[in-house]
């Protein structure tokens, strides 16, 4: 086995899988090290400088103390864009990327779009890329998400306008938007005791977690708010726990949306709920 591959193995076999830790591998060979992944799979003797040596070190040992490769790197690739992202604000998922497919296959044109909980403006930026005339707004309530959101708006030359809001606290909105999509927190706090230490250490609770007592907080306070910012007819996409797909679905039955469906991810879990705004002279 390469040195440099059994290093990495020796040093995180406890904290990771096998398939987990051969894209480790490759992640530091090339990102970190500058060395092709297939010299260290082919076993190539490979050689590092004590500064390349120094910086292995200090990665493996955050690593080992479980901070996401993300973290370390600065930054997460996201429907084809890299994004940067820092301890603070939560990294980008895979599952959300269907989202954000979802919601360009659904929506031809330049659509208004309202993204609330942006965080990194993975979804923001990642709408506003494809569709570069749309008008795209997003909201945070966490400044260091907003600074970096902004950071990661002008690195990838999108042009989605931030607000800091507070989507729990009232606020008057005009029916301005097409459209309104939304990540909220939905990981119930009795949940944590489920979840590994690089989630749980490392990324923000402000983006994850919600009471016990109300795993439908921040899906409420969205739905009654876009019954007066989208404009008639206009569509609401939730990214949700999947465990509550059916809560949200008569949640948003209950205040008067058409059309909600519960659609299902990649690994067939319940994941998104998308619904139809009501017309103003029938509310």
């Amino acid at each position: 086995m390469n040195r440099i591959k059994a290093l990495i193995t020796d040093s995180l076999h406890s904290l990771y899988s096998p398939g987990e830790l051969k894209q480790l591998t490759l992640i530091i060979a090339e990102e970190v090290l500058g060395i092709p992944a297939t010299d260290v799979y082919l076993g190539k003797d490979i050689d590092l400088s004590a500064e390349k040596q120094q910086l292995l070190a200090e990665l493996l040992k955050r690593l080992t103390d479980s901070e996401p490769i993300q973290y370390v790197l600065g930054k997460a690739e996201f429907f084809r864009h890299t994004f940067s992202v820092a301890p603070g604000v939560l990294i980008p998922r895979p599952e959300t990327e269907e989202l954000v497919d979802l919601i360009l296959r659904d929506n031809k044109g330049n659509p208004s779009i309202l993204d609330i909980g942006t965080g990194t403006g993975c979804i923001a930026i990642s709408l506003s890329k494809a569709r570069p005339e749309a008008y795209v707004e997003a909201w945070d309530v966490s400044p260091l998400a907003l600074h970096i959101a902004r950071k990661n708006n002008d690195e990838l030359q999108a042009s989605v306008r931030f607000e800091e809001v507070d989507v729990l606290s009232p606020r008057e909105v005009v029916p301005s938007f097409d459209l309104i999509v939304s990540n909220p927190p939905y990981i119930k706090e009795k949940e944590k005791e489920e979840m590994a230490d690089n989630v749980l250490r490392w990324e923000p609770e402000l983006a994850l977690f919600v009471p016990d007592t109300d795993p439908l907080l921040f899906y409420r306070s969205i739905a009654e708010l876009a019954l007066n910012a989208l404009k008639p007819g206009g569509k609401l996409y939730f990214e949700i726990n999947q465990w509550h797909g059916a809560e949200v679905v008569s949640l948003l039955n209950s205040l008067g949306y058409c059309e909600v469906e519960l659609l299902k991810d990649l690994f067939k879990n319940d994941r998104i709920v998308t619904a139809k705004h009501p017309a103003y002279d029938n509310r």
